[in-house]
């Protein structure tokens, strides 16, 4: 069966300057031809040509780009059209396209689909680029980028080569064990580098926790009792009203949430209810929350007043804590916080926002790190599958082990079966992509 021909508007959020929209597909070239009445243009070459509908009015004039397959993006023909980016051309354009038989709209990431099956980039490629597209932030960016111009891929390939001949080498030495020109014990020299190969597995697994922050952000708790002034420190923090501030307690009850850019950073602050006993039922919802996120925060912030009893809320003994004295412009300083701050002056905040960054940046390194946890879970199974290897005392269990390992990392790339994820990964793109 033939593939259809899909056509999107790729770029940003009309009304825009220019709006692109993208044709890929067998008949991408033939409507390009009815659309604008002349000749193709030189392939990568742009062209400015008059856009006609089918009842001879003229819709838009736009520069056309062709990229002749499989020297494009998908791997088939396609054709952009860089048009005048109002909503009443663009609706026109698309208007025309889906009247050309052949042509339907494109689904949520069906661009980057054939892209993947026509070989032009790998799973880990096309997650890469849909981390690319959602950057907020500098660090952000920079671990997508590692993923979508194939750097984490040819790890990934250069691994389970290593894998291929430690496996060739110890099916050789049970094949051919008679032969003169086959080393003995081949499988026990290959130990070594199965060893290397394990200790690297595991330090990029144990570098997923970093690629899990980069992605969903530094999540940083700000808790205490009512009235320490939590929600006034969420918004000396965030440089804006964020919470709503008085002086009756418990007027925060629900979890808010702000995100913020430390040195190209997503950092998480969340300003939870005030802990302490309560008969209200919606407070008590509040006080649950807050729990959550404590259990799920990266860093929590134990906001007292200076000069107040001692807070004896429990925090997980796993948690990194920063004990942050509140109102110093009341009390003074005390020896009994880690940090003492005034949000009305702004005394101590940006010493708050230094501990904040310090503790973000020892996060990522800058290394390649696996950022969705299918990824995970297949690094997960093939540096099991090598512990098991490097454990097995028969030769033939330990080339089995090393089989399964590689097939684990060729299914994060998508070189071996992954055909039942295709829908769920593509589904999470933009429409055009």
């Amino acid at each position: 069966m033939l593939p259809t021909t899909i056509f999107a508007l790729s770029s940003g959020a009309l009304p825009a300057g220019v709006a692109v929209v993208r044709i890929s597909g067998p008949q991408a070239l033939p409507a390009l031809c009815l659309l604008t009445r002349k000749e193709l243009p030189a392939p990568r070459q742009a062209a400015l040509r008059t856009i006609v509908g089918q009842d001879g009015y003229v819709l838009d004039q736009a520069l056309v780009l062709v990229f002749a397959g499989p020297q494009s993006f998908t791997g088939e023909d396609c054709v952009e059209l860089q048009l005048h980016g109002s909503r009443a051309v663009v609706a026109a354009v698309m208007k025309e396209l889906a009247a050309i038989d052949g042509l339907h709209a494109a689904e949520a990431g069906e661009f980057s689909r054939r892209a993947f099956e026509n070989g032009r980039i790998d799973l880990v490629e096309a997650e890469g680029l849909s981390e690319l597209i959602a950057a907020e932030t500098e660090m952000q960016r920079r671990l997508a980028v590692e993923q979508s111009f194939g750097g984490q891929s040819a790890l990934y390939e250069g691994w389970a080569k290593r894998l291929t001949h430690a496996r060739a080498m110890i099916e050789a030495d049970l094949d051919f064990s008679d032969e003169e020109d086959v080393p003995g014990s081949v499988a026990d020299s290959v130990s070594g580098e199965l060893i290397v190969l394990q200790q690297e597995l595991r330090r990029h697994v144990e570098a997923a926790r970093a690629g899990e922050i980069i992605r969903d952000g530094y999540k940083v708790a700000i808790v205490g009792r009512p009235n320490a002034g939590k929600s006034s420190l969420l918004n000396g923090l965030a440089n804006r009203d964020v919470a709503i501030v008085t002086d009756v307690a418990g007027t925060t009850r629900d979890v808010l949430q702000v995100d913020l850019d430390m040195d190209g950073y997503l950092v998480r602050l969340f300003d939870t209810a005030g802990l302490r006993e309560s008969s209200d039922v919606v407070e008590q919802e509040g006080i649950r929350r807050a729990h959550d996120v404590i259990g799920k925060a990266d860093l929590v912030l134990l906001l007292e007043e200076i000069d107040s009893e001692p807070e004896h809320t429990v925090i997980p003994e796993n948690k990194d804590l920063l004990r942050v004295g509140s109102k110093l412009d009341l009390h003074g300083p005390s020896p009994a916080y880690d940090l003492c701050i005034s949000v009305r002056d702004e005394d101590g905040l940006e010493a708050l926002r230094e501990a904040i960054r310090q503790r973000v940046r020892k996060i990522w390194s800058g290394s390649m790190a696996p950022t969705r946890q299918r990824q995970l879970e297949l690094l997960l199974d093939a540096s099991n599958s090598v512990s098991e290897a490097l454990k097995a005392g028969q030769p033939e269990l330990r080339a089995e082990n090393l089989r399964t390992a590689a097939v684990a990392l060729g299914r994060i790339t998508g070189a071996v079966d992954v055909e039942q994820l295709l829908d769920v990964i593509f589904s999470q793109f933009c429409i055009g992509k």
